[in-house]
């Protein structure tokens, strides 16, 4: 089934006994996820961060989810791509800095507990610990779609403060942008960032200044998955 089939409500009952192989729709329920999902969120909330919860975490998951779909792989490499974009922020219920790598093992509990598989939950760990720019890199084709699904969601639903836009670049960039999709064209063997930019709020320039490490992951995200990246800016191609 789709990760898009599945309902977002942060508080639920247990979805019942575990199936096996543990699916995306269990993992999502299970009140502790959520739980961990929106406590990582409240605190980056708390240093200012743009939104990191249940609207970030279920895009990143399905971003992962269609890539490796529209490329060909297995259906359950696909699931498992869900599974880690679902759960790569927890971390930040720890602290902002080796998020990636505290989620990882945060994870690592969370799905032993569910009685996920050990050769499974292992590739799961290493997505979420390689999902972040500055020290991560694609070690697996679950990795390489988990890098794309975060590093493509720049939208200014991000922002909690649209005041801040007038101090904080990051802000300032995410909520210039009014449209934001992953293309990932699989008879061309490419994967396109289309993103519609309000330059009135923000210049171009401003969006390569602070994401560019961003780029440059996803490049390298999308080589490991055979394929090119290029960035498109409001119809216009600059990479």
């Amino acid at each position: 089934m789709s990760p898009t089939t599945v309902r977002t409500a942060v508080d639920g009952a247990s979805p019942g006994a575990p199936p096996s192989p543990l699916t995306f729709e269990y993992v999502r329920e299970n009140p502790r996820v959520r739980l961990y999902v929106k406590m990582a969120d409240a605190a980056l909330e708390q240093i200012g961060y743009t939104e990191h919860g249940e609207r970030h975490v279920s895009l990143v998951a399905h971003i992962a989810y269609n890539t490796l779909k529209r490329l060909g792989y297995p259906e359950r490499e696909a699931e498992l791509a869900a599974i880690a974009g679902y759960l790569h922020d927890v971390g930040n219920v720890v602290n902002r800095e080796q998020h990636a790598q505290t989620g990882a093992v945060i994870a690592m509990q969370l799905l032993q507990q569910m009685g996920m598989e050990d050769l499974e939950t292992v590739r799961i760990m290493g997505a979420i610990g390689n999902h972040h720019e500055d020290d991560g890199a694609a070690i697996s084709p679950v990795a390489a779609a988990v890098i794309l699904g975060d590093k493509s969601d720049v939208h200014r639903t991000r922002v909690r403060n649209p005041e801040m836009i007038k101090f904080d670049i990051h802000d300032r960039v995410n909520y210039a942008v009014e449209k934001s999709f992953l293309n990932v064209d699989e008879s061309r063997k490419e994967i396109t960032l289309e993103l519609t930019i309000d330059t009135g709020i923000s210049q171009v320039m401003e969006y390569f200044e602070i994401f560019m490490t961003r780029m440059v992951a996803c490049r390298k995200a999308a080589r490991f998955l055979g394929t090119s990246f290029g960035l498109k800016v409001s119809g216009n191609r600059l990479t």
